[in-house]
């Protein structure tokens, strides 16, 4: 079975291994009718179709199911996985929060699964509010270069409590769902 991430980042890519590796040999390879030792995930980077800083829940999913129809559309994958994160707003919440979602598609069902949402200290959301992208904002704040493809903001707002990989494959395991539990 091949599997592609929709996305050059080294970081997307792992989320989604630590998810197909850790259920191989279980329903995997029945749920998704292939053999799981032959489960091969490649980085198909790809258009989002959405903004360069999703905002909002909506534009967020968008991008994340655009990018696993993408992976589909070049005919050479048997799943399609979209990885997306953005910065939204909860109802009750003053502040603006990092989220991040995942969907994953066959051609037929997309399923769709989210990860943990971390709140955005004021003078971040501000710079945000202003048009800003997050992860220049982060890497201006941090005087480095590259955090979303390491830790994130996510790992750099926790102190390293909330691994990027882990909480993006958080969102991967639930928009695999729909292929691997009769609950669907």
């Amino acid at each position: 079975m091949r599997v592609g991430v929709g996305s050059g980042n080294p970081v997307k890519r792992r989320a989604v291994e630590r998810v197909l590796e850790s259920s191989q040999g279980v329903d995997l390879a029945e749920e998704l009718d292939g053999d799981p030792t032959t489960v091969a995930i490649e980085s198909v980077p790809v258009p989002s179709g959405v903004s360069e800083q999703p905002t909002g829940h909506a534009e967020t999913v968008a991008g994340a199911e655009n990018r696993a129809e993408a992976v589909l559309e070049t005919g050479e994958y048997d799943l399609g996985v979209g990885v997306e994160g953005g910065v939204a707003r909860f109802d009750g919440a003053d502040e603006l929060f990092l989220v991040m979602w995942a969907a994953v598609s066959n051609g037929s069902r997309t399923g769709r699964g989210a990860g943990p949402s971390v709140a955005l200290p004021a003078d971040v959301a501000a710079r945000i509010d202003d048009g800003a992208e997050l992860g220049p904002v982060m890497d201006d704040l941090l005087d480095t270069t590259g955090v979303a493809r390491r830790g994130g903001a996510a790992g750099a707002l926790t102190a390293g409590r909330v691994d990027r990989a882990d909480a993006l494959s958080t969102a991967v395991a639930g928009a695999l769902g729909p292929f691997v539990s009769e609950l669907y």
